[in-house]
């Protein structure tokens, strides 16, 4: 059982809390804000709401940075009350955020929960000695949920037996490996028809950016992956070091998580048009 710390008490923030203390990995979890009596008001709401859920991880809000000590993830979410737009820790003040709070993380990986935190992702990783196994952008595995469902929809099935991956950079530059992904143990492309995926490739295009509630499960997804070591294969936004011909540029790539963070990738066998399509989406 660990703590997990998040800085940001937004909408994402109290949708991670949320989802986390229902993942069972969790014993405590803090929420960070500057706005310090929301911080409060969201945790003790959460807490008391255990009480109906059968939950017991404890919650805590403050607006004292240092509680990241001892945390074994680090979440950094959304600012309360902040306008629309500006809530997601992002440039300067992020990168600055950042900085104060990495002397006290020690080795504990960073999870990226907002939908526009790819650029800070990657100046912490060019800009700082912080490891790119450390940093991990969750709001990819938002968009694989999504899209996950709308192929269980077309498919008449259930999402558990969709698999599928999701390549390239937000925000428009999304590619979805198409000859790779199954439906119950099947080729996907054997079980749907082209219309069927011209009708899915064309709802895909609108799903981003996800919505805080979705951004905030895939957070607690991540953050529980990475807890529980798990060997699932989870695609996350994390700085390119070589693969798909990409260095020192974000990107989505499918990796496996435990407590250190990234401990492995893999690169999807594509076709020669998704190639070109990823090369493309990612600058190359």
């Amino acid at each position: 059982m660990a703590t997990v710390a998040i800085v940001g008490a937004g909408d994402i923030g109290g949708a991670t809390a949320q989802a986390l203390v229902s993942c069972g990995q969790v014993h405590r979890v803090w929420l960070i804000d500057q706005a310090a009596d929301a911080a409060a008001g969201k945790a003790l709401d959460l807490q008391q709401a255990g009480a109906v859920t059968g939950l017991h991880a404890r919650l805590d809000g403050t607006s004292d940075e240092n509680r990241v000590i001892g945390c074994a993830v680090c979440v950094v979410a959304d600012r309360f009350g902040v306008g629309a737009g500006e809530a997601e820790w992002q440039g300067d003040e992020g990168l600055a955020m950042l900085e104060r709070v990495a002397r006290y993380l020690g080795t504990a990986p960073i999870v990226f929960a907002g939908a526009s935190q790819t650029d800070l992702l990657s100046r912490l990783a060019s800009e700082t000695p912080t490891s790119r196994q450390r940093l991990i952008g969750s709001a990819a595995d938002a968009l694989t949920s999504a899209l996950t469902a709308i192929v269980a929809m077309e498919a008449d099935c259930s999402p558990r037996e969709v698999m599928l991956t999701v390549l390239g950079a937000p925000p428009d530059g999304f590619v979805v490996p198409w000859s790779e992904a199954s439906i119950g143990g099947h080729a996907l492309q054997r079980v749907l028809s082209q219309v069927q995926l011209g009708r899915i490739e064309s709802r895909a295009a609108r799903l981003w950016p996800p919505g805080p509630y979705a951004l905030g499960a895939a957070a607690a997804h991540v953050t529980d992956a990475i807890l529980s070591r798990s060997r699932q294969s989870i695609s996350v936004i994390t700085q390119l070091e070589g693969e798909f011909g990409v260095r020192r540029r974000p990107g989505v790539l499918p990796v496996r998580l435990a407590d250190r963070g990234i401990v492995g990738t893999r690169e999807p066998e594509l076709g020669p048009r998704e190639r070109v399509r990823l090369q493309i989406a990612l600058g190359g």
